[in-house]
This record gives structure tokens, sequence and C-alpha cells, in this order.
């Protein structure tokens, strides 16, 4: 009896320890604390009420401005740790959800707000983790303001397909810059995450590529609202 009791304990201990384990991952990596209903969600929801009572509107610039340091520490704590990371993957598969009208596109759905269009879906977020679990770690990436990229000031530039390239070109005649991409989701720890698995039909990989090269140095990031919608431009060098 005094042997099953203390197996009872050892089992309950091992499992704190790894729900701790867990947390302490979830924290690090900005994924913890997943509510039913995204804090953000009721925030954003109190400033539409506040709106419609003719209260002045937060400007989202200003609310996002500390975008690009939030994106280079959680880049740099991926680079860091990148078997933990791989781990964080594995947990979000329980979000991905495959739309009833139409099964070859699935969705990924974080915190009741953020919907991402998938490609492979679950496969691609294994994949990914597999590859995070055989790392070894990184050095941090170092912010460089000299190769972010200006980002358009109009909706018309914001369409225009061409408008990054040639932003890249006038700062390639100063600066080195080896790959650049924009990316349109607005929480840190999402965006990460998508960059990460890069489950994309087009060019899969380049994105995870990017942030986990080792030969990069340097990052340049920056970030704009422009007509409600949200832009980021992200640049890498050697």
């Amino acid at each position: 009896m005094g042997c099953q009791c203390n197996n009872q304990k050892k089992e309950e201990e091992n499992t704190e320890l790894s729900q701790d384990n867990k947390d302490q991952k979830d924290e690090i990596f900005g994924l913890g604390n997943q509510a039913e209903i995204d804090p953000e969600y009721l925030i954003e929801k109190n400033n539409e009420n506040k709106n419609q009572l003719g209260f002045e509107k937060e400007d989202k610039n200003i609310k996002y401005a500390d975008y690009p340091q939030k994106m280079l520490e959680l880049i740099n704590k991926i680079r860091e740790n990148p078997n933990s990371y791989s781990d964080i993957i594995i947990q979000e598969i329980k979000n991905i959800i495959t739309q009833d009208y139409d099964e070859t596109k699935p969705k990924i759905i974080y915190k009741n707000k953020v919907k991402v269009a998938l490609f492979k879906g679950e496969s691609a977020f294994h994949e990914a983790a597999e590859i995070l679990k055989n790392m070894a770690p990184l050095p941090p990436l170092i912010f460089k303001e000299e190769i972010c990229v200006p980002l358009p000031e109009t909706e018309e530039e914001l369409n225009d397909n061409n408008h990054l390239k040639n932003q890249i070109d006038i700062i390639r005649e100063n600066n080195k810059v080896d790959v650049y991409f924009k990316d349109l989701i607005k929480l840190p720890e999402v965006a990460a995450l998508i960059m990460i698995v890069d489950d994309n039909e087009k060019n899969p990989g380049r994105k995870r590529n990017a942030l986990l090269n080792e030969e990069f140095k340097y990052i340049g990031i920056n970030n704009k609202f422009i007509g409600g919608k949200f832009l980021a431009y992200f640049t890498f060098s050697k």
C-alpha cells in the first residue's frame, strides 16, 4: 500500500513538473496564458464601444510602435533556443481548423483573432518543429537602422507590387541587403510562429531560412498601419 502511494505521489510530481516546463516555454516565447477570449480582442471591442460613444479613436501606429523591438526579441529567443521553440510549434497545431467549404485550405486561428491561410497545414508544423529540434543555437541578430525599408505612404503604394523592390534597390546603393520580405500579421508571437512554420505554396521555407540563417548578422524591421491594414518589412544582411 505504501509503495502505491509513493508511486502515485511521484507521478503527480512529474505531471506538475512537466506542466511547469510547458508553461515556462510558453511564457518565454509569448504564447502563454491563452484564454478562450483574447484580452487584446476585449481591448479592441472596448475601443469600438468608446468610438461609438464619441471618444477619440486610438492611433494604432502609436499602439504598435514597439512591434520591431518585440519581434527582434522574439526572433532572437527562437534563434538562441530552437529546440525549445520546436515544442511550441507542436503545441500550436491544436489551433488549426479546416474550413467546411474547402478542406484543401485549412486555417490557423490563434487567440480568436488571427486567421492565416495555410497550404500544407499540420504537416508543415511538424516539419518546422523537426528542423528546430535538430538545430544548434544561433547568435542573436543585431538591429540595423540603415537597412530598414521606408514604408508606403498611401494605399496605392501599398498595393504596388514593385514598391518594396524599388525601395530595396535604393537601400542597396549604400547598404547590403541579402533577403527581404513583407508580413501582414500584427501580433509578434503569431507572426514569428507563422514565419518559422512558413507554410507557403509559392516559396516555402524562405522566411524561416532568413530568420534561422547562421550567416546573417543584421536585421531591419519597420511597420505601419495604412488605411487600417498592418504592414511590416523585414530585411537581413551578413
